[in-house]
């Protein structure tokens, strides 16, 4: 270019400029993640997992996750409704591997009755996906985060009151394996411990209703792995065999208890502090927090049946949180040999009975029994209580139809979540407008809403009830929950019915 000239009108610079031009009109260039090569997330039943991850590239995954909202057995003879990630508790689990970009798929079954979200510890970004992904039953959501730290993570729903819905049973991990990978094992299990509230006592029978002042009072009925007690017991054991390796992806959903979690008959080779990338060896028990997680390797060495157990022992034994591993294979006396019993001789040296307190002596002599402090302490039997008149048939309906539906989020007592849920019992909205509250189960609603002075917004989906079952519980809360009276019947929510349809 010569010397004199002016820059802006050269032929170089004025190419350059048509070329900037024309670019300007380009599609812009596709997103990494778009050419990356894209995974469909193989989403199996804990305590199965995911395959290892072989492949030394990151790829986009895809996961596909559903809430299902289900009732199931939580111990034999006792019923729940769970609300899930892909029907199980834990979720399913979730295997990427760093650098990974995740597109995830949430889908509010339209048969739930309640909207719901996912929150991933793994996800780096505000509310770990909560916000993108709130919606009502019959709805899906989608967003996207790229998996930087390696690692073992938490993922649960963060819907408010988030302890219910986690409490309830939605909870699950996301592992994040590092680009390098993980060493082979024999065997890979997903196991999870939660801490569930019924209004029933442990074991109580029949289909037992969420107790959110027992939540609030961190009081769980039940403490089990995978949601239910024996779920890892029987027939379901783990199973191994000896010498084989085993790695166990272990998390506490919660939403409130820690887990001293301990396997009796093994010490763990290598334990990844709370789920990251550094380990301790030749651990007994771990401590794992509400929202946290760990993985321990271990190889059982001579058969038998290791226990699985929260080592706060009266959870375990109490309270359901106990598992088994199966062991299978050749004896080895010379790590662990079998034990002998046998009789003292007559004249060994034994330690002295101490007595029982006088009176108790006398009193079991005179009954001729084995002398106890229980025979003596005893106190009379209370007379029996006269039996209750039998309910009508329509109320006894009308109350199963409450505790189905209604009694999860507003209270068995009808007294509702404070800030969340109104009240249902001693409510002027309920007293003032039946007809509207009857309008409400048929039809939803959204939006603000004044209980009893207090202000309430959220979302309340349409319920799937028949005519004589929506007369009938808003009769039974009129009656039994607002000292009223029967205020409709079935032809009256036939006709609201119609007038939606028009």
């Amino acid at each position: 270019m010569n010397k004199n000239s002016k820059p802006g009108l050269s032929i170089v610079s004025s190419a350059a400029l048509a070329a900037a031009i024309a670019m300007a009109f380009v599609a812009p260039a596709a997103p990494a993640a778009e050419r990356l090569p894209v995974v469909v997330q193989e989403l199996v039943a804990p305590p199965a997992v995911p395959p290892r991850i072989t492949r030394n590239t990151p790829a986009k995954v895809v996961v596909n996750l559903t809430v299902e909202e289900v009732e199931r057995e939580i111990a034999p003879g006792t019923r729940y409704t769970f609300w899930t990630f892909g029907g199980t508790v834990p979720g399913k689990m979730i295997r990427v591997r760093e650098g990974d970009t995740v597109e995830l798929h949430l889908q509010n079954l339209a048969g739930n009755k309640l909207p719901h979200n996912i929150d991933l510890h793994a996800v780096t970004g505000p509310g770990g996906g909560a916000a993108q992904t709130l919606i009502a039953p019959g709805n899906e959501a989608e967003f996207t985060f790229k998996a930087l730290a390696p690692g073992l993570y938490v993922y649960h729903c963060a819907t408010a009151p988030v302890g219910m819905h986690v409490a309830n049973g939605m909870y699950g991990m996301i592992l994040v394996e590092p680009a390098e990978g993980m060493a082979p094992v024999d065997h890979e299990y997903y196991v999870m411990q939660g801490d569930f509230y019924t209004a029933g006592q442990y074991r109580a029978g029949g289909l037992q209703n969420f107790d959110m002042q027992k939540a609030i009072d961190e009081k769980p009925t039940y403490v089990v792995f995978n949601g239910a007690d024996g779920a890892l017991t029987g027939a379901n054991a783990l199973k191994a065999k000896a010498g084989e390796s085993v790695r166990m992806f272990f998390g506490v959903g919660g939403p409130n208890i820690t887990s001293s979690f301990h396997v009796i008959g093994t010490i763990f080779d290598k334990v990844y502090t709370e789920g990251g990338k550094h380990f301790q060896e030749n651990v007994q028990t771990t401590m794992v927090p509400t929202g946290g997680s760990t993985i321990v390797e271990f190889t059982p060495r001579v058969p038998g049946e290791l226990v699985l157990v929260d080592h706060s022992l009266t959870r375990a034994f109490n309270k359901g949180a106990i598992g088994m591993i199966s062991v299978e294979g050749q004896e080895r006396p010379e790590i662990y040999a079998k034990g002998i019993k046998r009789a003292l001789p007559a004249d060994a040296p034994m330690l002295a009975a101490k007595p029982a307190p006088a009176p108790v002596v006398k009193a079991a002599k005179a009954n001729g029994a084995v002398p106890t402090v229980k025979a003596v302490a005893r106190a009379p039997a209370a007379a029996a209580a006269p039996a209750a008149s039998p309910q009508p048939a329509t109320h006894l309906r009308a109350r199963a139809v409450y505790d189905a539906n209604c009694s999860a989020c507003h209270q068995p007592d009808g007294k509702g979540v404070p800030g969340v849920f109104p009240p249902l019992a001693n409510s002027d909205f309920f007293q003032q407008r039946p007809y509207e509250m009857a309008h409400i189960v048929l039809n939803g609603r959204s939006g603000e809403l004044v209980v009893n002075g207090e202000h309430y917004n959220g979302v309340m989906p349409p319920q799937d009830l028949s005519d004589d079952d929506i007369a009938a519980v808003i009769n039974y809360i009129s009656t039994d929950m607002n000292n009223g009276k029967p205020v409709l019947d079935a032809a009256k929510v036939r006709e609201m019915r119609a007038a939606r349809s028009k």
